[in-house]
This record gives C-alpha cells, sequence and structure tokens, in this order.
C-alpha cells in the first residue's frame, strides 16, 4: 500500500516537472551561468543541463570580467562532449546571429551605426565582430579619412590607414548577406544627410572659416563638421604656388570663399579674398624707386629677390653688371643685401625690371666726341662723291656739244 502510494507521488511530480527537451544542433537557447571557470563557463539550462562554452567560443569580444555568475546569456548549441558529459555552446555564435540579425535591421532602415576597425589591408579597414570579419573599402571612406598618397604608394597607403585602426567610424551598412560573408559600411554614406543639410546653407561668394585637414602638391582640403572640400593650388594665391604647404599648415583655420556652389560640388579660394598684388604694387612702386632687399636665390637666368616677405622678383643677367657677367656668383650671393632700381614697371601687364647696375653707370665721355668725327668723315666722303658726280657731268658735257657742233658742221 505505501509502495503504490509512493509511485503515486512520484508519478505526480513526474507530471508537474517541465517537460524535458533536449536542444537540437545550431540551436540558439537562453541559460543562466552557474559557474566561471579560467577559461570556460558553465551554462544552466531550464535547470535540466549543465553545459559548456569553451574558451574559443567565447571570442575576443566578450570580457569574461564583465560577466557574473547567474547572468543570463544566449548560446548556440554545437556538439556533445563525451568526454566530461556535457553539451559544448558558443556563446560567440549566438552572437554572431544576433549581430547579423541587428545588421539586416540596419541596412533596411538606413540607420547610422558606429564600429572600430581591428585592422587594415591595402584596400580598406576590417571591423571583425566575433569572429565575422566586415569590411570598409577605401573608397566608402570619407575625405578627411581617404589615404591621399602621392604618387599611390601602397606601403604608405598601408601605413595610412593602420593608423586609422580602432578608431570609432560613424558607417551605414550598403551590403549584407545570409551567411555574414560580405557585409560592407560606408563611411560617405553616414555623412550624405549632414552634407546635404550643410550645402542648405552654404552660398556661392560666401566667406566661411575651416580647417585644413591635409595638403597635398596640387590641393589644401579643407574641412568643418567632418564634411571637406578642395582648394586647388591655383587659388590659393595669386603668384605662382609650387608648395601649399608654405601658405597653411594641417589643423590650421583659414578663410575661403565660395566661388562655385553646383550640386554636391563646391569650388573654393583663398587667393579671392586678397587684394591683386599688382595693384598694390603700384601704389607702392614706380620707375626710379631704389630698393634694399637680400638675395634669395640665384638661377642661370640671374638673381631673386624677396620683397614685402612673399613676392620673388627677378634681377636679369645682363642687369648685374655693366661688365661682362660669366660667373653671377662673382658678382652678388644669396643673402646678400643690395641696392637695386626698378626700371620698367607694367602692373596691367604684369611685368616688372630690376637693375643693379643701373646703379653704377657713369658717363662715357668719349662717346659723344666719337660720333661727331665720323659723321665728319661720313660727310666729306659724302661731299666728295657729289663732287665727283658734278665732274663726270662736266666731263661728259663738252662731248655731247662737240658731237653737235660736228653735226652742224657736216650739214654746213
Amino acid at each position: 500500500m505505501a509502495k503504490e502510494k509512493s509511485l503515486t507521488l512520484f508519478e505526480e511530480l513526474l507530471k508537474a516537472s517541465p517537460e524535458i527537451k533536449y536542444p537540437r544542433e545550431g540551436e540558439v537557447i537562453t541559460g543562466s551561468i552557474i559557474k566561471i571557470e579560467k577559461k570556460n563557463i558553465l551554462v544552466n539550462i531550464n535547470n535540466q543541463f549543465t553545459w559548456l562554452v569553451i574558451n574559443k567560443e567565447l571570442w575576443n569580444t566578450i570580457d569574461l570580467n564583465s560577466l557574473n555568475e547567474w547572468d543570463i546569456i544566449e548560446v548556440m548549441v554545437l556538439w556533445d562532449s563525451v568526454e566530461r558529459w556535457l553539451l559544448i555552446l558558443s556563446l560567440k555564435r549566438a552572437n554572431q546571429i544576433k549581430s547579423l540579425s541587428n545588421l539586416w535591421k540596419y541596412f533596411n532602415s538606413g540607420e547610422v551605426i558606429t564600429v572600430r576597425p581591428t585592422e587594415a589591408n591595402k584596400w580598406g579597414l576590417l571591423v571583425d565582430i566575433d569572429g565575422l570579419k566586415w569590411f570598409i573599402p577605401v573608397s566608402q571612406l570619407t575625405p578627411i579619412h581617404y589615404p591621399r598618397v602621392e604618387g599611390a604608394n601602397q606601403e604608405k597607403i598601408l601605413a595610412h590607414l593602420n593608423a586609422l585602426v580602432w578608431q570609432d567610424f560613424k558607417v551605414k551598412v550598403i551590403n549584407v548577406t545570409d551567411e555574414g560573408k560580405k557585409i560592407i559600411f560606408s563611411e560617405k554614406a553616414a555623412i550624405e544627410e549632414k552634407r546635404g543639410k550643410a550645402l542648405e546653407w552654404l552660398k556661392e561668394w560666401d566667406v566661411v572659416e575651416w580647417v585644413v585637414s591635409w595638403i597635398l602638391t596640387y590641393w589644401l582640403f579643407v574641412t568643418f563638421d567632418g564634411l571637406e572640400w578642395l582648394v586647388h593650388v591655383s587659388e590659393i594665391d595669386r603668384w605662382h604656388v609650387n608648395n601649399p604647404s608654405k601658405f597653411a599648415k594641417v589643423g590650421q583655420k583659414v578663410k575661403v570663399k565660395i566661388i562655385g556652389l553646383d550640386s554636391e560640388k563646391i569650388s573654393l579660394s583663398i587667393k579671392r579674398l586678397r587684394e591683386n598684388p599688382w595693384d598694390v604694387l603700384a601704389k607702392k612702386y614706380k620707375v626710379g624707386d631704389v630698393i634694399k632687399s637680400q638675395i634669395s636665390r640665384i638661377s642661370q637666368f640671374g638673381a631673386f629677390i624677396e620683397l614685402d616677405g612673399w613676392i620673388q622678383w627677378l634681377i636679369h643677367l645682363s642687369e648685374i653688371s655693366n661688365g661682362v657677367v660669366k660667373d653671377i656668383k662673382e658678382h652678388i650671393k644669396v643673402w646678400q643685401e643690395v641696392d637695386v632700381k626698378i626700371i620698367n614697371f607694367d602692373p596691367a601687364q604684369k611685368r616688372i625690371g630690376l637693375s643693379i647696375k643701373a646703379l653704377h653707370e657713369e658717363p662715357n665721355t668719349e662717346a659723344k666726341p666719337k660720333k661727331k668725327k665720323e659723321e665728319k668723315v661720313e660727310t666729306a666722303e659724302t661731299e666728295v662723291k657729289e663732287e665727283s658726280k658734278e665732274e663726270v657731268k662736266t666731263k661728259k658735257a663738252p662731248k655731247k656739244e662737240e658731237k653737235v657742233e660736228v653735226a652742224e658742221t657736216t650739214e654746213e
């Protein structure tokens, strides 16, 4: 009788207990942490199973120090561990599935998210999330992060991209696949809306102050609010510019003028904020003025002086000395201070002539008498020629008369 009652009680308890469900491989389930070991964690599932998450299935995005006993986590069922009579779970793969699900949501909504690249190659930046490597191609970087390298040197490009690793990037998901093998992020797409709003308040001929973000041989890059545009070397200064870095430094604020606004393209100028330098020079200098300055450099055509700290003027080789100049360095040296005279000046044609020898010319007293003697000689020679012509005429005339007389006599 007692036996029957105990069986009945056991049956009742069995009926009241939750149904034992044996998870299938690949299934994502929820459990609570019951123990955190040095490299593994033990997980309780429905108070029916104790399962193991091994070290390699934690992955580097999980910090064991951030986990506590009885925390609820999601895990994926991998396989049985016969040795320990445990099922093997993966926290990493459960997170991968969750991440892929979120990426689809971000892709469909166009939401901007933050990612952090973990490594780089010459094609772009790699984002590692729970073992899945996703990509930000170089072509999808904003101008502020784009690797601008002279001659497209691959080593320099890679060095530039490596410097961006572990920085936060605002991006949009522009490509996603179910298996998660081809996920592409775009930083450019993330700023499209911001760029559009910026263009709404910018107007042609506006003057704005932006920050220099990069310098190349033919460009200054200026940026504001994460947006970036270019100033071509021809619009940096009214004089020839062979080195833009002489006019600005990275991080420096510069004023620029918007000279063109076409859809998303903005044309900028620095030189148009300044007065035409030839007009400035015309107000300050005139022909005959003597200027004191240092020789800044020497070339095969002459020597250059720097005036007002920014303009280079040429003293032509022919204007260095009154004598023959075989070696210009025998007459002047770099950084030597000299006096030069303005011998011609045409601001409209952007021409100016300078001379050192004009300050040292001495009047040549022998020049004029020589010319007079030559003139007398020429006059004498002319007179002799004229006289000889008259003699010829005189000599020829009598002969004609004689012939006439003879003719007349013959007629008689």
